[in-house]
């Protein structure tokens, strides 16, 4: 079917001339370490990179076997009978702990399948975690694992109250950083009990919608905000910030993450598994090139990312996370210069967002950095966007039609106080900008939507 599309397209339509001028400021490509993906991926299912956690004593007496649809191929010893979320790990007093790896954040249920590197939006943040930890420690008898099992508790009642998302699905990891850099000292990464800088406030959470793994293979910044320059490899270990407690531990977790990098550098986005209408695919693309080019770049064999940073006076999308209420306000990024990871990679946060490359767009609903949106229909149609809506959580529940999720309109989070509704009036929650695609016909709309189809 697909084979038979791409000669629809190529019979149909000549190749639109790429814009030679793009839009916006373009942020510049630099030199990446180079590693290997192999290694990388059994270091990314399998490594002990978060190395404390609850003892396996008691996680395995609390949780048993995960369900089947929650593990993937190539996970050995401990980790061979987890899910894909969690990772075993043996701390530095030899206690072999379970934890939370990148898988949680960066892999999702679609369509009953788990998609390494897809952003989760399945997970629920709308507790705060901490409430959960103590409730095994009465499992634990040996001293060490105690131990263990006490330190793991102290970090997460630490990040608890301020990582809260008020929807679920929304991802609060900008906080999380912020919150975890704010109890470490910059130069040994020693745990500080009482913050050294001021935590975001714990209502002003900013919700994040998990970019893809595979735009990085075009992107040069990490961030929706034009953060993460340099040594993105450094920058992807991060999350061991929750259990690092040495620049020599560092050290070797980002050893092993320039292979886990170069991995995720060959990740293709999955293909659209549905049928597409080639003649109005081949029209889509001409309006797509016309109108969307200039930011999103140009696709197939001579295909061109500009890498743009839009203001937000021009995107019109929510400002918080862009605004610096998380990791990226100023005391952060100096935290971050002065530190390990400021050896080699630099935040530098801009007023704005990256458009991001389209690859695959149809697997990565709901759309706009904070989730906001639930089909690529009323990315292109703002007067159709709902206030408020709620879905299934159902993977297989998707509208091939408006390409996201399958929703229905309800009531706003504050009249119900429903965790599963996703409400924009509430603060970095706005469904408002990029009203781009108003300005279409709906026909030409349509067709925009079966040419992304084909990304």
């Amino acid at each position: 079917m697909r084979l038979l599309v791409v000669m629809v397209l190529a019979a149909c339509v000549a190749e639109p001339t790429p814009h030679p001028d793009w839009t916006y400021a373009q942020i510049p490509a630099e030199p990446q370490r180079s590693g290997d993906p192999a290694k990388g991926y059994d270091y990314l299912i399998n490594g002990g990179y978060i190395t404390c956690g609850v003892p396996k004593t008691a996680f395995d007496q609390v949780f048993g076997n995960p369900p089947v649809d929650d593990k993937i191929d190539g996970r050995t010893g401990d980790n061979k009978n987890l899910p894909f979320y969690y990772s075993a790990a043996t701390s530095s007093e030899g206690v072999t702990v379970i934890s939370a790896n990148c898988l949680t954040c960066h892999a999702s249920h679609l369509n009953g399948e788990v998609i390494v590197g897809l952003g989760s939006t399945e997970h629920d943040f709308t507790t705060d975690q901490s409430q959960y930890v103590d409730a095994g420690l009465n499992l634990v008898t040996d001293p060490n694992e105690r131990a263990e099992f006490q330190r793991f508790s102290q970090r997460v009642h630490a990040i608890g109250p301020y990582t809260k998302t008020l929807t679920v699905g929304t991802n609060p990891a900008d906080n999380l950083t912020a919150v975890l850099m704010a109890h470490r000292d910059p130069q040994t990464l020693a745990w500080l009990d009482t913050p050294a800088l001021e935590v975001p406030q714990a209502e002003d959470v900013a919700p994040v919608d998990v970019p893809p793994w595979w735009r990085m293979a075009k992107k040069t910044t990490m961030f929706y905000g034009a953060a993460g320059r340099g040594d993105h490899a450094r920058i992807m270990m991060a999350a061991s910030l929750l259990c690092t407690d040495s620049v020599a531990e560092a050290q070797q977790i980002d050893a092993a993450f320039v292979d886990v990098r170069a991995w995720i550098e060959t990740l293709s986005a999955p293909k659209w598994p549905y049928a597409i209408d080639g003649d109005r695919a081949a029209k889509g693309k001409t309006v797509f090139y016309a109108n969307c080019a200039r930011c999103h770049g140009t696709y197939g064999d001579g295909g061109l990312y500009p890498n743009e940073l839009v203001p937000l006076d021009d995107i019109g999308t929510d400002p918080l996370l862009a605004s610096g209420s998380t990791q990226f306000s100023d005391r952060f990024v100096t935290w971050f210069e002065s530190s390990f990871w400021g050896e080699t990679s630099r935040l530098e946060p801009q007023l704005g967002y990256i458009a991001p490359p389209l690859d695959g767009i149809w697997a990565s609903a709901p759309y706009f950095h904070n989730g906001s949106v639930p089909t690529l229909a009323a990315v292109l149609d703002s007067t159709t966007r709902p206030v408020a809506w709620k879905r299934t959580f159902d993977s297989s529940a998707y509208d091939q039609t408006a390409v996201g999720w399958q929703f229905v309109a309800a009531p706003t989070h504050a009249e119900l106080g429903d965790p599963r509704t996703y409400d924009t009036t509430e603060p970095g929650y706005s469904n408002t900008g990029h009203t781009f695609g108003d300005a279409l016909s709906p026909n030409d709309r349509d067709a925009v939507i079966e040419y992304l189809k084909t990304l």
